[in-house]
């Protein structure tokens, strides 16, 4: 793959672009940990939910998808698709209390919402497992995807390659807090969509493949693993109910509201909250989910997905990529079906070459960007200054903040070395968060869930998460080495059954569920005093909260004047998902050539459209016609 002089200077000019900002943004965000954290509470809809969907336009995302695509086809993509629906939960029932809340981060809300030990130890022990160590698992897949693609394009070794990203993201994070970070996800949002289309033109385009015609007729004979057909938009129920089990039923009917993942947290959380805890109105913060939730399902996924079933043609075995890049003998560990996007990219001509590679090293750029900042606003403001030195200056919680982006960037390099593709990781990160989910949505919408049902959730749900994990590592081990059932017969561990991600998801979320209910019945309440004072400075809507409502002194028409009620917010939600997937399979269907589909679909979206319009003109205004704006105390 050849780099001519075109292309580093594209390049050189994408990373003075991007990252001048830093230079501007600099001094604003050493004033005070709000600025460094949350903007000082000032931004717009479009620049939060652009730079939301940024954040998400990872340089392991395409990696992840052609991942997915290679061994499961394009319906394997429900595995994310699916957090569509916690997504758009976010616009219509929790995006508005979110901003309402005033917090500067949406671990603080756990001192708001909960009273007692319980609740710091919560909001303290979340800030470092979330903070470091779940951060850390998330950045290093980041940086494992930039491993890959640097081994395949420059024959770089990791450590390279991490020092590199290490260099450009650690300097600019720490200097430039998050408006620096909203800006240039701003900027990288539209060369890294460039970048990808451009990527999937020209990969279609290949002799090889033939055009979009041709792909398409030569794929749809093409029998995949367990005789998938790669184009399906849905599993196949019929043939193979396993797969679609794991890959359709299961994300939709639990994963989507029980399982905790950056960007598709039920009831909003991490960066996503971040955001909206940054936007300058309920208007804005609801604005900007919405507009995330559209970009991320329907604008990103097609180029990917393009590019990965050209991929299916080019590289049908994961043994021709390894013929074709000979360098990979050297980091054997970093070759799997991940791979064949970077390995694709060789189609690209010169100007478009240096394109890529500054939309790749873009796309790495925005995540970890948001990670770091993110990540330091737990370890600074949720741990260190609430529990170790709450009365130092402003500037001092700064400067702390600077050198925990440090602190987290070299924990995700450390774990680079513990992952093996982007598939693997994304399946961790989903075990250890299952179960957690439903209490996060239940937490804003029914009083009697405390702090000990937090903490209940989260330690039930990470030792049976290890539990599993142990257990299927003993069945490969004992698979891979049959001498050893022999020696371990007798001791009953041999007869070890496998459990799939779908089953250990579900025996999760069952357990975990029960657990965190139990406590609720069985643990203190929370203190009274403050469960009113958050009814009155978030206003949560639906009768679980009658009795706080009642015993704060507020009528149920005073009550109603948010315009806030459950009816109303699901028919958005269910108009929302509908809008959002409806367009997303009529850009498939288009592409696929089934234009009379196409049609029907683009209809359905288009009344989804007004029906979503209409509930949110409802939520805006009150019966007078202004809106309605219950005022932060920030």
């Amino acid at each position: 793959m050849s780099v001519q002089m075109l292309d580093w200077i594209i390049v050189v000019a994408i990373l003075v672009v991007c990252f001048s900002p830093a230079l501007f943004f600099g001094r604003r965000a050493g004033k005070n940990s709000s600025e460094f954290f949350a903007s000082g509470r000032s931004v717009p809809w479009w620049l939060a939910g652009i730079s939301m969907v940024a954040t998400t336009f990872s340089s392991d995302t395409p990696n992840l998808v052609t991942d997915i695509v290679r061994r499961q086809g394009v319906a394997g993509n429900w595995c994310w698709w699916a957090f569509l629906l916690s997504g758009i939960a976010t616009v219509f029932f929790y995006a508005q209390l979110w901003r309402r809340s005033g917090v500067l981060t949406d671990l603080e809300f756990y001192e708001v919402r909960y009273s007692g030990k319980a609740a710091s130890f919560v909001r303290g022990f979340r800030s470092i497992y979330l903070g470091l160590f779940f951060n850390c698992i998330i950045m290093a897949t980041v940086c494992l995807a930039a491993c890959k693609i640097a081994a395949i394009m420059f024959g770089l070794e990791r450590w390279q390659t991490l020092l590199a990203v290490g260099l450009l993201n650690v300097v600019f994070a720490a200097l430039s807090g998050l408006w620096g970070v909203l800006v240039v996800d701003m900027i990288q949002f539209f060369i890294m969509m460039t970048s990808v289309i451009a990527a999937a033109y020209f990969a279609v385009n290949l002799p090889e493949v033939g055009g979009l015609s041709a792909m398409i007729e030569k794929l749809q004979t093409t029998v995949g693993p367990d005789g998938i057909n790669y184009l399906n938009m849905l599993p196949d129920f019929t043939n193979n109910w396993d797969l679609a089990m794991a890959i359709f039923i299961m994300p939709i009917a639990v994963q989507w509201w029980a399982t905790w993942y950056p960007g598709g947290e039920p009831g909003g959380g991490s960066y996503i909250a971040q955001r909206m805890l940054a936007s300058k109105s309920e208007k804005d913060a609801l604005k900007s989910v919405l507009f995330f939730n559209v970009a991320h399902i329907v604008l990103r996924p097609w180029p990917w997905i393009l590019v990965a079933l050209a991929s299916l043609i080019v590289y049908p075995q994961l043994g021709d990529i390894a013929e074709a890049f000979p360098v990979l003998k050297n980091e054997p560990a970093l070759l799997g079906h991940d791979i064949a996007y970077p390995a694709m990219l060789f189609c690209l001509p010169v100007g478009f070459m240096g394109l890529m590679i500054g939309g790749l090293i873009c796309a790495n750029s925005s995540t970890m960007l948001t990670h770091l900042n993110w990540g330091a606003s737990y370890l600074v403001h949720d741990f260190y200054r609430r529990f170790l030195k709450p009365n130092e200056t402003e500037k001092h919680y700064v400067m702390m903040g600077r050198w925990a982006t440090v602190l987290l960037f070299f924990g995700a390099a450390g774990m680079v070395y513990l992952l093996d593709t982007a598939k693997d990781a994304f399946d961790v990160i989903l075990q250890i968060g299952a179960g957690t989910g439903l209490i996060y949505l239940l937490r804003w919408f029914w009083w009697r869930i405390n702090a000990w049902c937090e903490v209940t959730a989260m330690v039930s749900s990470f030792l049976i998460s290890v539990a599993f994990l142990v257990l299927n590592k003993l069945h490969y081990i004992h698979t891979a080495a049959p001498e050893l059932c022999e020696k371990c017969k007798t001791h009953g561990i041999c007869d070890i059954p496998y459990l799939s991600t779908d089953k250990c998801l579900l025996i999760t979320v069952v357990f975990t569920t029960a657990c965190w209910l139990i406590t609720a019945w069985l643990t203190p309440q929370t203190d009274k005093k403050r469960l009113v004072e958050f009814y009155k400075t978030v206003r949560p809507f639906g009768p679980g909260w009658t009795k706080v409502r009642e015993e704060a002194g507020i009528s149920r028409e005073e009550a109603a004047m948010t315009r806030e009620n459950i009816p109303m917010a699901l028919l958005g939600w269910m108009a929302g998902v509908s809008m959002v997937l409806t367009a997303l399979f009529a850009v498939g269907n288009l592409l696929y050539g089934r234009i009379g589909l196409f049609w029907v679909l683009t209809a359905v979206c288009c009344i989804s459209i007004a029906i979503v319009g209409y509930v949110l003109n409802q939520l805006w205004n009150s019966p007078t016609g202004k809106p309605t704006q219950p005022k932060l105390s920030e």
